[in-house]
C-alpha cells in the first residue's frame, strides 16, 4: 500500500531517505528552504577521508532526486504548521514564489547578467556578490534562477523588466505568488543539517580589515573549482599566502563538547593547501585530535608532512594585523609562543540548524542541552522522536560527516518501511 512521507530538508540525509522510500513505492515530499539541493556538502570540493570529488558523490543523487517520478520537491518552502489528524500527520507547507518558470527556464544565465541590483551571495560566504535574480552557484541543482524580493526594484516600486527583456524563453513570471500547501503524511522526516559557529568577532579584530583570516566554509569556497576564485587560493588583496594557520576547536570550551569531525576537515585544509601552493609553511593548532577510526588515523599519517607544525595548545589568539595575520598561543607546558601568518583559517564547531528551535517547538519535540533535536531511541543512527510519525535524520541529532548522515537516513527510511509494513499486516488481519 502506497504511504506518503513529508521530508524537511534536502541536504545528503533527507535526498537519502527520500529517494530509499521513493524506491520502495511510497510517495515523498521534499521541502527545502532554499531554492536549491543538495545541503552543506555541494560547498566542498572534496571529502574526507579519501578525498572524493564531493560534486561526483552528490550530483547522481540530486539527478535522482529530481528525476524521480514519487518525489515531489518543494524549494523555497518551509513547514508552518503540523498537526496529527485521523492516525497521520497534517502539515502546512508556505512555498515561497521564485518568479522563474522551471519548465521554460533553462538556465542561461541571462536574466542575471541583465539584472542592475547585488547583495553579497551567502553561499559564497559574502567572498562574492549575486544578482536580485540567480543560482547561488554554478552548477547549482535545480539550476534554475529566482527572484530575491529583497533586493529587486521591481518589489521596491521600480518598473524594471530587464530580466524579463534579457529571458528569450519567456521564463520570469512576475504573476507568481506565495501559496499554502496542504500535506496529509503518514510519516515526517526532519533532515534539517546542522550549521556552524559564528566567527564575526573574530572578524573585527585588530587593526584594519581581516585580510588574512577565513573561516572553514570561505576556505572550502577558495579552493572549489567553482567558487569565487575558480579554485586558486588567494587572499582578499589578491596574494598568494606564503604561511598558514589552521587554527582547530574556536569556541569549543564555550560551547562544552567537541564536534568530533573539525579535526579531519581541518586535515582536508592541509591537503587543499599542500596541492596548489607547494611551499606553503603551515602550523596547526589544536585542543585534542580527534580521529574515530583507522582511516581517520590513516588519513592523518598521510596528511602531515615537513612543512606542516601540529601544536597542541590550551589557548590560543588570532588578530588581524593588516596583511598578515597575528596569532599567539600557550602550548601544553604553558609556554607562550607566536607566529605571524599571512592567512589563518578558523575551524568554529558544529552547531544546530538555525531553525531547530523552531521546528522543535513547532512539532512538539525535545532538544538536548546542546541543542540538537533529542531522542531515545537509536537504530544505526536513526534516530524516533517519542512524537509519533516523526523521524529525526542525520545531522539534524548532532555533528555528523556526509557517510553517518548517510548511515542515518538509511536507518530512519529503514525504521518507517518497518512500520508501514506493520501497519499493512494489521490491516490485512
Amino acid at each position: 500500500m502506497n504511504k506518503t512521507v513529508l521530508v524537511i530538508g534536502a541536504g545528503v540525509a533527507g535526498m537519502e531517505v527520500s529517494l530509499v522510500l521513493a524506491k520502495a513505492g511510497h510517495t515523498v515530499h521534499l521541502v527545502e528552504k532554499s531554492s536549491i539541493i543538495g545541503g552543506q556538502i555541494i560547498k566542498c570540493e572534496e571529502v574526507f577521508p579519501n578525498m572524493e570529488c564531493a560534486t561526483c558523490m552528490v550530483s547522481p543523487m540530486q539527478q535522482e532526486v529530481l528525476q524521480h517520478s514519487k518525489i515531489t520537491l518543494h524549494t523555497l518552502a518551509e513547514l508552518t504548521d503540523i498537526k496529527r489528524e485521523s492516525g497521520a500527520v497534517k502539515a502546512r507547507v508556505k512555498k515561497r514564489a521564485g518568479y522563474v518558470d522551471p519548465a521554460a527556464c533553462i538556465g542561461c544565465g541571462s536574466c542575471s547578467e541583465a539584472c542592475p541590483e547585488s547583495v553579497a551571495n551567502e553561499f559564497e560566504e559574502g567572498m562574492v556578490d549575486r544578482k536580485a535574480i540567480s543560482v547561488p552557484c554554478a552548477g547549482a541543482l535545480p539550476n534554475v534562477p529566482y527572484v530575491d524580493t529583497e533586493i529587486c526594484r521591481r518589489f521596491k516600486g521600480d518598473e524594471c523588466t530587464l530580466c524579463v527583456e534579457a529571458c528569450m524563453f519567456a521564463a520570469i513570471d512576475f504573476n507568481q505568488s506565495d501559496e499554502d500547501i496542504d500535506i496529509m503524511a503518514d510519516a515526517v522526516v526532519i533532515a534539517t543539517g546542522f550549521s556552524t559557529g559564528d566567527l564575526s568577532r573574530y572578524m573585527t579584530m585588530g587593526n584594519g580589515p581581516p585580510q588574512g583570516i577565513y573561516s572553514a566554509w570561505e576556505m572550502e569556497r577558495l579552493f572549489a573549482s567553482n567558487g569565487p576564485t575558480g579554485g586558486a587560493i588567494t587572499l582578499r588583496d589578491g596574494r598568494t599566502p606564503q604561511s598558514v594557520a589552521i587554527i582547530h576547536c574556536i569556541d569549543r570550551d564555550e560551547r562544552g563538547y567537541c564536534s568530533s569531525i573539525c579535526c579531519l576537515y581541518s586535515l582536508k585544509f592541509v591537503r587543499y593547501l599542500q596541492s596548489k601552493l607547494e611551499s606553503v609553511e603551515m602550523i596547526e593548532l589544536h585542543k585534542d585530535l580527534c580521529l574515530p577510526g583507522k582511516r581517520s588515523d590513516r588519513f592523518a599519517k598521510k596528511t602531515l608532512k615537513e612543512n606542516h607544525r601540529l601544536i597542541h595548545h590550551s589557548e590560543v589568539s588570532v588578530t588581524a594585523n593588516g596583511n598578515s595575520v597575528d596569532v599567539d598561543w600557550t602550548d601544553q607546558t604553558g609556554k607562550r609562543e607566536s607566529a605571524k601568518v599571512d592567512m589563518a583559517i578558523l575551524v568554529p564547531p558544529v552547531v544546530p540548524g538555525p531553525h531547530t528551535s523552531h521546528l522543535a517547538s513547532l512539532c512538539g519535540l525535545q532538544t538536548d542541552e546542546k541543542g540538537f533535536f533529542l531522542s531515545g531511541d537509536t537504530v544505526n543512527a536513526g534516530q524516533k522522536d517519542s512524537s509519533e510519525g516523526i523521524f529525526i535524520a542525520g545531522a539534524a541529532l548532532g555533528p555528523m560527516d556526509a557517510s553517518q548522515s548517510i548511515s542515518s537516513a538509511d536507518a530512519v527510511a529503514g525504521m518507517i518501511l518497518s512500520r508501514f509494513k506493520e501497519v499493512r499486516s494489521g490491516e490485512d488481519e
